[in-house]
């Protein structure tokens, strides 16, 4: 959608819910309330009126990357250690090579101490325990986390279940998960707040709402349930968590005022499955094969293109939620160096 799309549609989206006192305004609600005469919007602020507004991960990311780098120089000031990002890569795969040196830079970029322990794809399992026993006793390292996929000759489970719950920026230790499940969250999985974020920034109160998510994994699915479930802001929604297994997953998805989507199936939300004026975020990222790009492949989210026809919010693949989970790990390793500091005054 041009910018200029969007701004009208932005403006005529905070107009009206001024006018309305609707914190949600879906586009019938907008629609109806214009035919009303209450405003008068000429003929492109219709036509992006009919489109959901592109959610800006990116820009949403770089706000929450300042607030790190600002939080780390204060931490500094005061006296305290660089805080300190380790990521532990095994093997050669491309994707995960790309994602450690995204987190690399990043955690450089916000004044962290960076470090990344690479090991070739026939490691022992025992040898891997060994970096992580390493790290867990390493002082310059606030936070750490081990990029999956593994090897198969190597057991996910018993390598992330000995990373110290202190240290684990990925929120996925059971002592962790425990906690959110609790609804007392200490270290989360970054997605799942990197999602709460977004809709936070957008002014979506998650109170009341019917909140649906197609996918039950550790690091999404699951925890982001936990989250939406807890009292307090960002909280107090009714869930319901959908899964590849889930019989006419529409007939669920067609309910929710917030749908989230983290199957990792192209396209597999599509437009008939999408109640009018849902909120709808997208967490499926996979490469997909494209002759028509360069590098013959892109990006695809689970939510298919014409859903912004129906919803009154979305975010697109790539630039929604990709760039949050990198953004809220780094507010993971500030927030486990503040824990550790606390626990060892």
């Amino acid at each position: 959608m041009p910018d200029a799309m969007e701004d009208r549609w932005h403006l005529l989206l905070l107009m009206t819910r001024l006018l309305t006192g609707d914190p949600v305004l879906t586009f019938k609600k907008a629609i109806a309330f214009i035919s009303n005469g209450s405003l008068t919007p000429d003929k492109a602020t219709q036509e992006a009126l009919i489109r959901a507004k592109r959610i800006d991960g990116k820009a949403i990311a770089e706000k929450v990357r300042a607030e790190v780098a600002q939080e780390v120089q204060d931490w500094l000031a005061a006296g305290n250690a660089k805080p300190g990002l380790a990521v532990v890569l095994v093997g050669e795969d491309p994707a995960s090579a790309t994602y450690v040196r995204g987190k690399e830079r990043a955690s450089v970029e916000v004044g962290m101490h960076s470090e990344t322990r690479r090991l070739p794809t026939e490691v022992t399992q025992e040898e891997l325990l060994g970096v992580i026993a390493e790290l867990n006793a390493d002082p310059a390292i606030t936070g750490f986390l081990v990029q999956l996929p593994l090897p198969d000759h190597i057991d996910d489970d018993t390598v992330l279940h000995a990373i110290a719950p202190g240290k684990d920026v990925d929120g996925i230790h059971p002592f962790n998960m425990g906690l959110l499940l609790g609804g007392t969250p200490r270290l989360a999985p970054a997605t799942p707040t990197g999602v709460l974020r977004l809709l936070a920034e957008e002014g979506v109160d998650t109170s009341g709402k019917h909140v649906v998510i197609c996918g039950r994994s550790n690091i999404v699915g699951r925890p982001l349930a936990g989250l939406l479930l807890k009292r307090g802001n960002g909280g107090d929604a009714t869930v319901t968590v959908c899964h590849s297994r889930t019989v006419d997953l529409g007939s669920f998805t067609r309910q929710a005022d917030i749908l989230v989507a983290a199957m990792g199936v192209p396209g597999l939300i599509t437009r008939d499955m999408v109640k009018p004026g849902a909120v709808v975020i997208d967490v499926g990222t996979v490469r997909v094969e494209d002759p028509s790009h360069e590098r013959g492949w892109r990006l695809a989210g689970d939510i298919a293109l014409d859903v912004r026809d129906v919803a009154s919010m979305r975010t697109p693949v790539p630039g929604g939620v990709g760039p949050m989970t990198i953004a809220m790990l780094l507010k993971n390793v500030m927030h486990a160096a503040q824990l550790s500091a606390g626990e060892n005054a």
